[in-house]
């Protein structure tokens, strides 16, 4: 039988112990029949929920966004789901919605300094815990996507595919992944030659090309391999042609929203 991962308020990790699995699945957290693993904590305390999510853990570039939403049960929003399921054009809708709609929301990133530094998994969590710091209101509970928590001085608990199964994380993920795809329209009008408009920083083929031709500028995160490997190939073959601009790192929140 299996037990659940959950945060303690100190932020440590621990194991729900098990216990017996109730007849057939219920409903939680107001999005569909979710298994046993993935219920409620029988310790839950009452209060208010948040849900986190985050966007850009795989692209070559730009920051890691984290999203914290608390939802406001007065004013449901219609479609919610995960933000990979969606049109960009409802994606921008919804965004819209969720921030007019919602009780409190925050979005915060972990610059390319902090990937490279950190690591991807820890640059997540700290964006994550920036998010849930940045809301208005304070949550009863977190609930965050995934199989990882942040160290947070709030009750959480990881939901596995909770994009897709608690409507909070729903939004989260929705208000993230259009902050970033939004700030990569503005790196492509700093740097058009990358097309980071159209691939989001990911490792397509174009980009892996752009980085071959231009090497990497400073929004690129050193410490992923196609782009070290660029690199590498470009100092082998005697080029200089690394692009070096000064930036500033944004790593705080930056949006809050809520009434």
């Amino acid at each position: 039988m299996r037990s659940r991962k959950f945060s303690n308020t100190d932020g440590s990790q621990g194991q729900a112990a098990p216990g017996p699995s109730p007849k057939g699945s219920r409903k939680a957290w107001g999005g569909p029949a979710l298994s046993w693993e993935q219920s409620r904590l029988a310790w839950d305390a009452p209060g208010l929920l948040a849900g986190v999510d985050e966007a850009g853990r795989g692209p070559l570039a730009g920051p890691v966004v984290a999203a914290a939403v608390i939802l406001d049960d007065q004013r449901p929003i219609r479609g919610l789901a995960d933000s990979k399921t969606l049109t960009p054009l409802k994606r921008e809708r919804l965004h819209d919605e969720i921030l007019a709609k919602a009780l409190c929301c925050s979005i915060a990133q972990a610059s390319v300094e902090e990937i490279d530094t950190h690591n991807i998994l820890q640059a997540t969590m700290l964006a994550m815990r920036r998010a849930v710091d940045g809301l208005r209101l304070r949550p009863a509970k977190v609930l965050v996507d995934g199989n990882r928590l942040p160290a947070l001085d709030v009750l959480a608990e990881a939901v596995v595919k909770g994009d897709a199964l608690v409507k909070a994380i729903s939004a989260a993920s929705i208000l993230a992944k259009v902050h970033r795809d939004r700030l990569c329209r503005q790196l492509d009008e700093e740097f058009p030659h990358y097309g980071f408009a159209a691939h989001k920083g990911y490792g397509t083929p174009e980009h892996l090309d752009a980085l071959l031709r231009h090497g990497a500028c400073v929004h690129h995160r050193r410490s992923f391999s196609p782009v070290a490997e660029a690199l590498a190939r470009m100092a082998a073959d005697g080029a200089h042609g690394t692009v070096v601009v000064q930036t500033v790192s944004v790593t705080a929140t930056v949006v809050q929203a809520g009434r």
